[in-house]
């Protein structure tokens, strides 16, 4: 992703700030075709890429709440499949998101 990419993503995700992290999490549980689509031996370990992102959330209705809650809770330290961004773009998306919520994450 380019910079202007990870700027657009962060800008998406501004509508999600004020909703509680716990409304997101149930939101991502109930709704999140990765929950109920795929067998706990269908996600990757260690590192992801963006084929593999992609292709287990296409469809999914909760992609920019899901990713916002991953952002919110574990930031830097991502790991996985999140908002269908592999783990190395959200990592390089979290600190572009952060200063658009003031530097300081929820």
């Amino acid at each position: 992703m380019t910079d202007d990419e990870y700027t657009e993503s962060a800008a998406q995700l501004d509508r999600l700030s004020a909703v509680p992290d716990d409304v997101l999490a149930e939101l991502v549980a109930r709704d999140g075709l990765c929950l109920w689509t795929f067998d706990r031996n269908d996600f990757p370990e260690g590192e992801t890429d963006r084929a593999t992102a992609a292709r287990m959330c296409a469809g999914c209705p909760v992609i920019d709440e899901c990713l916002e809650l991953d952002l919110r809770t574990a930031g830097e330290n991502t790991a996985g499949v999140w908002g269908a961004l592999p783990d190395t773009a959200r990592r390089a998306l979290f600190p572009v998101w952060l200063r658009r919520r003031g530097g300081e994450a929820r």
